[in-house]
């Protein structure tokens, strides 16, 4: 039995996993919604809420640590002004997953993840 064992590995080696998470991370938090497999997503979901975390705690050692892990400097300002004041009465559980059914390929369970307050028809590139 797994139970309590770790984190998924994805298949992947660490350096990769590392890099695969960071991407999908700077990814939702930019677009706000994104489709991938079912474990990278509950992967996926562990890494934003921190970050989002962070940005509710807004310290400069914060956003420096959002940094480092973010590949995008937008994505970090996204994070800190407009992520972290529209959950700050939120405790937690900022993302939602949504089972989408099987890739056509090689029938991986997709999934979709996305912010709870999503709206669809917004537009999130906009820059404000």
């Amino acid at each position: 039995m797994r139970h309590k064992h770790g984190y998924r590995k994805l298949g992947v080696d660490s350096a990769h996993r590392r890099a695969m998470l960071r991407n999908l991370a700077t990814s939702l938090i930019t677009h706000e919604r994104i489709t991938t497999t079912v474990p990278r997503a509950k992967e996926l979901r562990k890494v934003v809420e921190r970050m989002i975390t962070l940005g509710k705690k807004g310290e400069l050692s914060h956003r420096r640590a959002a940094g480092g892990y973010l590949f995008e400097k937008d994505a970090v300002s996204k994070v800190f002004n407009d992520l972290a004041t529209r959950f700050k009465d939120r405790k937690g559980g900022y993302t939602r997953i949504v089972k989408r059914g099987l890739r056509a390929g090689d029938r991986a369970e997709m999934a979709l993840i996305e912010f709870v307050d999503f709206e669809f028809g917004k537009d999130v590139s906009a820059k404000a």
